[in-house]
């Protein structure tokens, strides 16, 4: 049975195409490098951090000595460490802006045009039926 709901896509519509290049999509190999330079940059950032954060949580909890050394006035090497997780978290996301403006937005931007969805000058994708945002 066809579906009659208003903006719903017909069978062998423009959707069904693009259903089809997606799926396509996922075997090219520039799809493929695209995932891999994702990977190659979240999962080792992403145990880095939890490491860090890790070893801030043991600090607090067996390493109290240390943590309540008093560095100068009211400020303990804990209120540094903690300040410096925030640092941390901040620093991290301007690596990945950085590294996704140079490393995936690029070939992102190729597969979304190749895919008929073509990317605005800001590197946004603009929406399949008319463009932009409202």
């Amino acid at each position: 049975m066809v579906s009659t709901t208003p903006g719903a896509p017909t069978p062998g519509g423009a959707e069904d195409g693009l259903d089809a290049r997606s799926v396509t999509m996922h075997n090219d190999p520039r799809f493929i490098e695209l995932k891999r330079r994702l990977r190659a940059f979240v999962f080792p950032m992403s145990l880095a951090f939890l490491a860090w954060y890790l070893l801030y949580v043991l600090m607090s909890a067996f390493a109290r000595d240390v943590m309540a050394t008093v560095l100068f006035g009211p400020v303990n090497f804990a209120l540094v460490f903690g300040v410096l997780q925030f640092a941390s978290t901040f620093g991290i996301a301007i690596l990945y802006s950085r590294y996704a403006a140079r490393r995936l937005d690029p070939m992102a931007n190729e597969l979304l045009t190749e895919l008929g969805r073509p990317a605005t000058a800001s590197g946004n994708v603009t929406e399949a039926k008319g463009g932009g945002q409202s």
